[in-house]
């Protein structure tokens, strides 16, 4: 079997408001769990508890991927910081 090689460069990454996606999504993952607990009963009469569950379970990872995504623009607008400082200061002279 032949080596598999690309035909053409891969694109460069979308870069979106991905914090304000991340953040969108584990609230709506609360939002759900919030609104199945009345139905505890019911769902746990017809063995569904997992729904409930995959709820807290996506709300809470969430809350990781908040953490996450915030250190990661941080850090991705500190590298453009530096990399804007250092082309806008002239060269040394060298002696």
């Amino acid at each position: 079997m032949a080596k598999w090689t690309a035909k053409h460069e891969a694109p460069e990454p979308l870069e979106g408001p991905v914090v304000a996606t991340v953040t969108g999504g584990t609230i709506l993952w609360f939002a759900l769990f919030l609104v199945q607990l009345p139905f505890y009963g019911w769902f746990a009469d017809r063995g569904q508890l997992w729904w409930v569950w995959t709820c807290a379970a996506g709300g809470f990872l969430g809350l990781i991927g908040i953490w996450y995504v915030r250190g990661r623009d941080a850090a991705l607008k500190r590298h453009a910081a530096e990399q804007a400082e250092q082309t806008e200061q002239p060269p040394s002279p060298q002696p």
